[in-house]
């Protein structure tokens, strides 16, 4: 088989697939061809016309037809029967007042040991997280490994000292990786609270803005992000999401600086 090119350089099979990978992890959802298409340049002879059907109407999303606060409200019911983790999870995967449940193909809901001294609250699936079921297990969660991991802290730690567990706002991934709405944080929030409750850490990390935002209602990673917050009852820190880490290399050194932080304020409260 002859071999693949990409910018006059010459891939293996395994090569290329990795490639195309690392794109979808990206959030690139749309092939292009090497060269670009002037679709305005139509033939001398067009193509007889096709006569068009009649319009179908298109079907309501949930958000269009169902009252959002009636939606709120079952997540609420739905969260606050839960007694375990199990229970929850099986309740939240149920729940349909979500539309990205429809188009995500697994659930994801926590990784980790629960009861963990430390929650890593991010922000939503992405492509491989959507592919496995569990949440950080990427690139950024590669990185979240190392970094948490540089600290002493783990998640596949057995002691609950030393254990991370981890979970996200939305359960399920949105599409083309981006920002979750309003209304999706608005009826996943009942579940991160109770989630959090049947948890039962110490403190919580929140991982970017999204998290930040449903945590206190408030955004600007950039700035709040080291300063530690009361949210869901606890001491939480919010920090730049690893992402973010990637893309711009020289945040590291303030993201340690959090790193360090939460190693001190869980050293204070083992005293």
């Amino acid at each position: 088989m002859d071999q693949a090119t990409y910018q006059g350089i010459a891939l293996d099979a395994q090569t290329a697939l990795a490639l195309l990978e690392w794109q979808l992890e990206m959030g690139a959802d749309t092939p292009l061809l090497d060269d670009p298409v002037d679709r305005f340049d139509l033939p001398a002879q067009a193509a007889p016309a096709i006569p068009m059907a009649q319009p179908v109407p298109p079907v309501a999303a949930a958000s269009d037809t169902d009252d959002l606060p009636a939606r709120i409200a079952e997540a609420e019911a739905l969260a606050s029967a839960a007694d375990t983790l199990d229970a929850l999870a099986a309740a939240q995967e149920g729940f349909d007042g979500i539309e990205l449940k429809k188009g995500a193909r697994r659930f994801c809901f926590a990784d980790g040991r629960a009861g963990a001294r430390v929650l890593i609250l991010g922000e939503a699936p992405g492509d491989e997280e959507d592919r496995q079921g569990r949440p950080f297990v990427g690139r950024a969660g590669q990185l979240l490994d190392r970094m948490f991991g540089a600290i002493g802290l783990a998640r596949d730690a057995v002691d609950a000292e030393r254990a991370l567990y981890i979970t996200n706002v939305l359960g399920w991934r949105p599409p083309g990786n981006r920002d979750p709405s309003p209304d999706e944080i608005a009826v996943s929030l009942p579940f991160v609270r109770r989630h959090i409750q049947l948890a039962q850490p110490d403190l919580v990390v929140l991982m970017g803005n999204v998290a930040t935002q449903a945590a206190v209602g408030r955004r600007g990673i950039l700035r709040l992000r080291g300063q530690w917050v009361q949210a869901f009852e606890r001491p939480a820190l919010p920090m730049t999401h690893p992402a973010y880490l990637l893309r711009n290399p020289a945040a590291k050194r303030e993201a340690w600086a959090d790193l360090l932080s939460l190693a001190a304020r869980l050293e204070a409260l083992s005293v």
